[in-house]
């Protein structure tokens, strides 16, 4: 229960929450009146001069990510307080948090280490966007720094490591706690060696994994799954990446493919593979990108010829996440060489004998060579060649051919939402990381979190994964009630991609040499951090896509 100082210090900070808010919102409108004048023509966005312009597109992208964490953790501290359970370590987490976004909106962005977008960047006048946040700075700017230690010091008391949780329901938190047992017992001991080793992840964990219903959590139940919504997914993914994010990418391959079969598939196909991807009987794996083509899969060549009662498979395909021991490919070829870009594409459920070490592809027309990672391991990252391999023709998704694009496209919005929870569990190994360290490591007669760098970094550590958090359940929320979410998820996927990699580079700061050591597992989870920024469309993109959406008119 809350004492009234407590019920106090929340109704004036929804009020000033409200009134950042507003604040935000009207720099955002200013900012997208100006980029939109420098790269539209009678009303149209040109891609020519989006392409030209992108650093105040991109730039735009990040301030509106900024504009919507701002509002979500208005949203937050809203809920909270209406709950009774805005605790002081909540009311510090947006405090702090809202605080450093409008600071960072009125002074620079980063969006990334060496790039930071400033209010002139995106076509205003600094005063002007001084002038619209001076209200809501000047009450949140006192106490900072006081803020932040005292921060820490609840943050060194509380043995919860989910801290400034979404206050999720009784099901997801009891499956929070579920996974979160998993992944300290079964998953966390072992990581370490799966990473230096490049091992496997054994078979017995995903045996596990199964009986624990992640592989079919989204699957609705007359197919075998728990028929749960994204925001159970991103519960899941969250904890078990935070154990080691190999296994929480386990789940991914499951999602997507079940995400494709449930859009696109036909009655049959769904009740052929629905059931074994949410037994976890069938593991998938997503066969889409070629070495020349990246984020553009418009452009893909890998080609499927129709041969009586089974398409035979020509092309490459690179950066293939677990290929050699699942039983099933997502496979995105062009069953149409003369239809150009997207419209000649097709997916295809193109099933496979499972591989081994010795012998990773025994199918006749596949072979594969290892691309070897410095991250992200556990898994095993294949370049695949085909040369006549054979797919059954009733295993066209959908039974159309031409869909393939629209179908993968469907997919975007969970697998954005899903990679952006997987980085939220990176960014929390991170910080616990750091914070064990920092109150184990004694300098100068004292453990070294008592520096107020040390502790500073651990403070905005919480504060960006509380935000990241924030950003990713609400788009899943948002997906869940059937509202179109690609600008929330592509802003999920973005910021908290970010989060990961600075709260691993900064727990790896925070141990010194040792964080350069092999042996302690914050040198692992920076190089799992890295890719989150690439993969499931890079940052660039990412910020492409969403300026797109915002500078479009009638968006």
């Amino acid at each position: 229960m809350l004492n009234k100082a407590q019920r106090d210090g929340g109704v004036e900070l929804i009020a000033i929450a409200r009134q950042a808010r507003e604040a935000v919102e009207a720099v955002l409108a200013d900012a997208t009146a100006a980029v939109r004048r420098r790269v539209t023509v009678d009303d149209q966005v040109t891609d020519s001069l989006l392409d030209r312009e992108q650093r105040a597109t991109h730039g735009l992208a990040w301030l509106a990510t900024y504009v919507e964490s701002v509002r979500q953790l208005a949203a937050y501290a809203e809920r909270m307080q209406a709950s009774g359970t805005l605790g002081e370590i909540e009311e510090l987490l947006v405090r702090l948090g809202i605080a450093e976004y409008l600071a960072q909106v009125q002074g620079g962005i980063f969006m990334s280490q060496g790039e930071i977008v400033r209010p002139a960047d995106l076509g205003l006048a600094a005063d002007s966007v001084a002038a619209r946040l001076a209200g809501p700075l000047q009450a949140l700017a006192a106490s900072q720094r006081e803020h932040r230690a005292r921060l820490v010091e609840l943050m060194r008391e509380h043995h919860d490591p989910a801290i400034g949780d979404c206050g999720l329901d009784d099901t997801l938190a009891t499956i929070r706690g579920e996974m979160r047992k998993f992944a300290d017992s079964e998953v966390a001991p072992q990581a370490q060696q799966w990473h230096r080793t490049n091992s496997y992840i054994p078979l017995a964990i995903i045996a596990q994994m199964s009986e624990l219903g992640v592989f079919g959590l989204t699957i609705p139940q007359d197919y075998g799954g728990l028929g749960l919504g994204k925001e159970s997914m991103c519960v899941v993914s969250e904890e078990l990446s935070r154990g080691y994010i190999g296994v929480g990418s386990l789940g991914t391959r499951s999602e997507i493919a079940a995400e494709l079969i449930l859009g696109g598939g036909t009655e049959e196909q769904k009740n052929r593979w629905l059931p074994k991807l949410a037994s976890g009987e069938v593991l998938p794996t997503a066969v889409f990108t070629e070495p020349n083509s990246g984020s553009d899969l418009a452009s893909i060549k890998t080609r499927a010829v129709r041969q009586g009662d089974v398409y035979k498979v020509y092309g490459n395909k690179t950066w293939i996440t677990h290929p050699v021991r699942a039983d099933l490919m997502t496979l995105l070829v062009r069953t149409n060489p003369s239809e150009p870009g997207h419209r000649g594409l097709s997916m295809l459920l193109a099933e496979k004998p499972r591989g081994s070490n010795e012998n990773p592809f025994p199918a006749a027309g596949m072979s594969g060579s290892e691309i070897e990672v410095l991250g992200y391991r556990g898994m095993k990252e294949y370049e695949i060649a085909f040369d006549g391999f054979e797919v059954k023709a009733e295993n066209l998704l959908g039974g159309v051919e031409g869909q393939g694009f629209r179908q993968l496209m469907q997919t975007f919005e969970s697998a954005r939402i899903q990679t952006a929870a997987r980085a939220i569990g990176v960014a929390q190994a991170a910080m616990e990381q750091a914070l064990a360290y920092a109150q184990e490591r004694r300098q100068f007669g004292a453990p070294i979190i008592a520096f107020p760098r040390v502790a500073d970094k651990i403070a905005m550590m919480a504060v960006e994964i509380m935000i990241a958090r924030q950003l990713t359940y609400f788009a899943a929320r948002q997906k869940d009630s059937g509202k179109r979410c690609d600008l929330e998820a592509g802003m999920a996927k973005l910021l908290a991609a970010r989060a990961a990699w600075a709260n691993a580079d900064n727990a790896v700061q925070i141990h010194g040499g040792n964080g350069f050591a092999l042996e302690f597992p914050v040198s692992r989870i920076l190089c799992d951090a890295r890719i989150l920024s690439i993969f499931e469309g890079a940052a660039e993109i990412q910020a492409q896509v969403i300026a797109r959406r915002l500078l479009s008119v009638g968006n």
